[in-house]
């Protein structure tokens, strides 16, 4: 199972039990952290939902691992026969987050199916009881009227 989920403006594949590397986030080390905006779902059967924009009741959870810095990088800017150079280095700050669980509302919607189809049933029931001794009422009453 895996999901594509958005966040620091930017879009993720993320899988259970694996650990990414998101920009910053303001959140503390062993905190959890919840993604809402998730992009596409694919569950273990291939099934893929897809958002408009987002797909509705599937989050993403995750624990907030380290924070760090990346490696450096050097900003060379260079002007030619001007004798005009900037040397800069840049460390990407980050945050380390391993992803516990993707929770899709599915599991939820199975369940309110099943009871309401229960529901359905019983209702079905009880009203052709009704209908049925309805009837029977209506006829002993016309053989009265006839008598």
């Amino acid at each position: 199972m895996y999901a594509i989920i958005e966040t620091c403006g930017k879009q993720y594949k993320v899988v259970e039990g694996e650990t990414v590397f998101f920009e910053k986030l303001d959140s503390e080390e062993g905190k959890k952290v919840t993604f809402d905006k998730v992009i596409l779902v694919s569950d273990e059967n291939g099934k893929v939902q897809i958002g408009n924009p987002y797909v509705k009741g599937v989050k993403v959870e995750g624990k907030v691992i380290a924070h760090g810095k990346a490696k450096k990088i050097i900003v060379f800017k260079m002007k030619a026969k001007k004798n005009e150079r900037k040397k800069q280095g840049h460390r990407q700050p980050y945050t380390k987050i391993e992803i516990t669980a993707i929770k899709t509302g599915a599991t939820k919607t199975v369940v309110e199916k099943e009871e309401t189809v229960k529901k359905e049933t019983a209702t079905k029931k009880v009203a052709s009881t009704k209908t049925t001794t309805a009837k029977t009422t209506t006829a002993k009453k016309e053989e009265k009227v006839k008598a």
